[in-house]
């Protein structure tokens, strides 16, 4: 019995992200004038939160994306700051220049080994809510 379970003991990745986990839970108003960049799908925005700030995506009509604004390999630096690269598609560390997809915040290219922190969003159709 002991046997078939080693395989699955050592198969299991741990996944240990590096920037610290900080407790995240606002709400925006994405049609507020203050949010104007996320009426559009593939808009984005900058908010304070999490651990150095976090970015927000809007995919599609439903669908937003929120991500810490600490890249993963570097975030103890105080220049190290991810922002959205001119494409709209991926998230780029000002520092050491890890990219990001920003659909899922794995690493493309870049010295960083573990994705960006996402956290979780919900949108009601009139309030979007961000929360750890």
């Amino acid at each position: 019995m002991v046997l078939m379970l080693l395989p699955l003991m050592f198969s299991c990745h741990v996944y240990n992200n590096p920037i610290p986990y900080v407790h995240v839970d606002f709400t925006i108003y994405p049609n507020d004038p203050l949010y104007y960049q996320l009426n559009n799908y593939g808009g984005y925005a900058y908010v304070t939160g999490g651990v150095n700030g976090i970015i927000l995506y809007r995919l599609d009509e439903w669908t937003f994306f929120a991500y810490d604004r600490a890249c993963p390999y570097d975030f103890e630096e105080h220049q190290s700051w991810l922002y959205v690269a001119p494409d709209g598609l991926r998230m780029v560390d000002s520092l050491c220049g890890s990219t990001y997809n920003i659909l899922d915040g794995s690493v493309l290219t870049g010295p960083s080994r573990w994705p960006a922190r996402k956290y979780n969003c919900r949108f009601d159709g009139m309030r979007l809510r961000v929360y750890s």
